[in-house]
């Protein structure tokens, strides 16, 4: 076989790729749940690849007065030999709260080359996200950490929300969550409480136009949006519709879990057609051996930019464990 060029060396020239994230967020505050998470993402995973991250909780999971002992017990996780993927990252506390500063640290400091990511909450605006970033890069800096930390930012209040666009294009940023229960309380009762669940949340007009500007500014500024939590954890049917509803109305490609049943429903739900995927393997396959040039493919012309379209479904399709045509998976994932 000649020497073939990989979609992601030609098909970004002059722009970042989109980020190849995992479909699914599963937070956990307790070292119990972090433990039987990390679990889960090994017995799940497909081809030595996750198929969802792990965002270790210091906002809601510390108990009160021992947030600091709880940071550390996040680093110390993040750095075991548990965490065989490297994908944990960590929620810390906003911007108003007074040991968010020191839960940074704690986590710079001892776990910063492993951390997969740091979860920024409730920011009013702009600027409070952008002081947590220059934080994130100063202890970078002062502990010789090269690499880039991926920073998300939850979208839970009004302020943030009109300033969604200008959040989303802060250094860092690779993912706007959606907030929903924080979002809902902060409209003063406006917002009845049927909003917080289905099919509330998908027909409110406050919470719908919340989501699509959260989605478009998301995508438009090359990052990954991402739904809230579905509440219900038994009936794994609603959270699996939640999940479809995000992915297929409102364009999101990621979406919390915050229970172990909720995984599995949330990561079907976000894959892509499976007929979709087999199209894409035979036109990417088709286009490298035509070294990336205009070609004619079942009677229709494609160029870069349906590659790209279809390079990043099939990047879809391997985060969320479909099986990948044979040839398409040795040429672009070996």
């Amino acid at each position: 076989m000649r020497n073939h060029l990989h979609p992601s060396d030609v098909l970004y020239t002059g722009s970042r790729p989109f980020p190849r994230l995992a479909a699914c967020e599963h937070f956990a505050g307790s070292e119990k749940m972090l433990r039987k998470a990390l679990q889960i993402q090994a017995e799940l995973s497909v081809d030595g690849q996750p198929i969802f991250d792990i965002t270790a909780d210091c906002e809601d999971g510390a108990p009160a007065g021992k947030e600091r002992e709880h940071a550390t017990m996040i680093a110390e996780m993040i750095l075991s030999g548990e965490n065989r993927f490297a994908r944990i990252g960590a929620r810390i506390h906003d911007v108003s709260h007074p040991f968010w500063r020191d839960e940074l640290e704690i986590i710079i400091s001892r776990a910063g080359q492993r951390v997969a990511y740091i979860v920024l909450p409730k920011p009013e605006c702009a600027g409070d996200v952008l002081t947590q970033i220059t934080v994130l890069d100063e202890l970078r800096n002062s502990h010789s950490i090269s690499r880039e930390i991926p920073v998300h930012v939850l979208i839970e209040t009004p302020g943030a929300l009109h300033e969604v666009w200008e959040i989303a294009r802060l250094p860092h940023v690779e993912i706007l969550d959606f907030g929903l229960m924080d979002f809902v309380s902060a409209h003063h009762g406006a917002i009845p409480a049927t909003a917080m669940r289905s099919p509330g949340q998908f027909s409110h007009a406050l919470v719908v136009r919340a989501k699509c500007a959260i989605a478009a500014a998301a995508l438009g500024n090359g990052i990954v949006p991402s739904h809230n939590v579905t509440t219900e954890i038994r009936d794994t049917s609603v959270v699996r519709e939640d999940a479809r509803r995000a992915r297929q109305e409102l364009g999101f490609l990621r979406m919390w879990s915050i229970h172990p049943a909720q995984i599995q429903p949330i990561v079907e739900a976000m894959r892509p057609d499976f007929a979709e995927v087999n199209e894409a393997a035979a036109l990417l396959i088709a286009a490298q051996e035509a070294a990336w040039g205009p070609i004619q493919h079942e009677g229709k012309l494609h160029d870069r930019a349906s590659y790209r379209y279809y390079w990043e479904l099939l990047q879809r399709a391997q985060s969320t464990g479909m099986a990948i045509p044979p040839d398409a998976r040795q040429r672009f994932f070996s």
